[in-house]
């Protein structure tokens, strides 16, 4: 499989990330990558950015070292009701919307009550990916958020860093739902959750997960550009209507 997209990408704006955006971009431009995401973490995580930050990420130019950027954040949910920490005035003119479970922003809680949170979270219009599903931090019902994802056309991230230096434990919840997105033809993109520019488009560990699995190409929306900006124009991204 050949990646053209990683769309999920953290800039020193994060506080816990070490690559400026001009960075990043020039190691998607070297790997062979044609778009990357910048979705730098919202404001409520510890030392994230203030909200105006992503209100003024329209002087970011669309394209870098050949790179087209997309300009996003990584929310943080923040309440059972699957509220964000970023509202809609700063949601509807990004390019796109990553939404997950951080533990500073949002307390574990049962199988079912997190169920119930990641699901009013899809129900969003805003929100495009659901990332890192597979923390074992926060258990969901696998299938019921899957059902719920492919309701909604929102698409299930696979997190490379999750497998290897982040969200410890989270192999075999990844694999399961990688299993089922199969079984249930729900889309997904691969993250790198990269914090520093050389690890941007690092795939393998994900990458070896769908080899296993035999995973149809036509699930996995990082393998085609113009397939991904349909999928945004479909969730009503000003950049793409």
């Amino acid at each position: 499989m050949k990646y053209k997209i990683d769309p999920h990408c953290h800039s020193i704006a994060s506080g816990h990330a070490y690559s400026t955006i001009m960075e990043i971009a020039k190691a998607a431009s070297e790997k062979g990558f044609k778009m990357i995401g910048i979705t730098d973490h919202g404001p409520l995580f510890p030392g994230g950015p203030h909200e105006y930050h992503f209100g003024n990420l329209k002087v970011v130019p669309k394209k870098l070292y050949g790179v087209e950027v997309l300009k996003g954040a990584e929310t943080n949910i923040i309440d059972r009701s699957g509220r964000l920490d970023l509202n809609e005035r700063w949601l509807e003119n990004l390019d796109l919307v990553l939404a997950g479970f951080h533990q500073p922003c949002i307390e574990p809680g049962t199988t079912a009550v997190n169920t119930e949170t990641m699901i009013n979270t899809i129900r969003n219009p805003y929100v495009d990916i659901i990332v890192h599903p597979g923390n074992p931090v926060f258990p969901i019902d696998i299938d019921a958020v899957l059902e719920a994802a492919k309701e909604f056309n929102t698409l299930i991230e696979i997190n490379n860093s999750s497998l290897g230096v982040s969200r410890k434990g989270s192999e075999k919840n990844c694999f399961r739902i990688a299993e089922l997105c199969k079984k249930h033809g729900v889309r997904m993109v691969v993250g790198s959750d990269s914090h520093i520019a050389e690890n941007v488009g690092e795939f393998g560990k994900v990458s070896k997960i769908f080899k296993r699995l035999e995973m149809p190409e036509e699930l996995i929306m990082n393998l085609s550009v113009s397939g991904f900006k349909s999928y945004l124009k479909s969730k009503g991204k000003k950049r793409f209507l």
